[in-house]
C-alpha cells in the first residue's frame, strides 16, 4: 500500500480493501525472475513517517532475513500507483515492505505449508501492528494463505537494487574503467569493494545496447598522480589494470 496516501482513502474508490475475482492464470504464472535494478527514482528516501512513526529505508542492504508475519492487499488498491511510481496489479507477483529498497526482490516462505514464491517488492508497508511484509493478492493465492488473511513467512533477500549513480562531468578529470558486467550484481559487487577501498569515487555506469545493458565499473574523477596508487590497489585485489578513459 503507497505509504504517502495511507492516511486517506480518498484516491481510492473503495474504503475498505476486498477480495479480487479469482483468475485461473494465477496458477499458471510464472514466479519473478531476480536481477538487480536501478534503485527506483521515487519510494527511497533515507526516511519516512506514517501515522506518527518513523521509517528508515535500508540502502546498500546485500543480506535480509526475517520471520514475520505476512497480509496480502487487493482490489482496492488495483490499478493504483505503488510507492516507486509503478501500477499495481493484484494478479502479479509484487510486495510492499517498510525497509527494503525499491524494487528489491525476495523469497518468501509460507513456515506452515511450506510454499515458497519469489516476488518483487515495489511497495511501501504494510503499516498494520507488527507485520512483515504485505503481498499481492496472486502471491497470497500461491502460497496458500489468501482465505486466512496472514501467514508465518520468512523472506530472504535475493537481489537489492543498486543506487543511481550520475555519470561525472567529463570536465571534472580522467576516470579508469575497471570491469564491464551483464550481471547488475557482479557489478555492485565490484563498486562496493573499491568504494571501501580508495578515497575516489566509484560508480556504475550503464549502457544499452541491442536491448541488453552493459554495467560498466568506472573510478573517477582520478587525480593523475594518484594513478598508480589506484592501481596497486586493483592488482592487490586480483584484477586487470583498468583502462584510462580519454575524459
Amino acid at each position: 500500500m503507497l505509504f504517502m496516501q495511507a492516511c486517506s482513502h480518498s484516491r481510492y474508490q473503495q474504503a475498505v480493501d476486498s477480495t479480487p475475482v479469482f483468475d485461473e492464470r494465477i496458477a499458471h504464472l510464472k514466479e519473478s525472475k531476480p536481477a538487480s535494478e536501478p534503485m527506483s527514482r521515487i519510494g527511497n528516501p533515507d526516511q519516512y513517517e506514517v501515522w506518527g512513526k518513523t521509517y528508515q529505508v535500508s540502502k546498500g542492504l546485500t543480506k535480509y532475513s526475517q520471520e514475520g508475519t505476512a497480509s496480502w492487499y487487493g482490489q482496492k488498491f488495483h490499478g493504483h500507483a505503488t510507492s516507486n511510481g509503478e501500477i499495481f496489479d493484484v494478479y502479479e507477483f509484487s510486495a510492499a515492505h517498510k525497509s527494503l529498497p525499491l524494487p528489491s526482490y525476495v523469497r518468501v516462505t509460507n513456515l506452515k505449508n511450506k510454499k515458497t514464491l519469489i516476488v518483487r517488492v515495489n511497495d511501501r508497508g504494510p503499516f498494520h501492528g507488527d507485520r512483515l511484509i504485505d503481498l499481492s493478492y496472486a502471491a497470497a493465492v500461491r502460497l496458500g494463505f489468501v482465505k486466512f488473511g496472514t501467514a508465518q513467512v520468512k523472506v530472504d533477500l535475493i537481489a537489492a537494487p543498486y543506487p543511481r549513480v550520475k555519470k561525472p562531468a567529463q570536465n571534472q578529470g580522467r576516470h579508469l574503467q575497471v570491469g564491464a558486467f551483464q550481471n547488475a550484481s557482479s557489478a555492485l559487487k565490484l563498486q562496493q569493494t573499491l568504494a571501501s577501498l580508495l578515497v575516489e569515487p566509484v560508480y556504475i555506469y550503464p549502457v544499452n545496447k541491442g536491448g541488453k545493458t552493459l554495467h560498466k565499473v568506472r573510478i573517477g574523477p582520478v587525480n593523475l598522480q594518484r594513478l598508480e596508487a589506484i592501481q596497486t590497489t586493483l592488482n592487490d585485489q586480483k584484477l586487470s589494470r583498468g583502462l584510462l578513459l580519454p575524459y
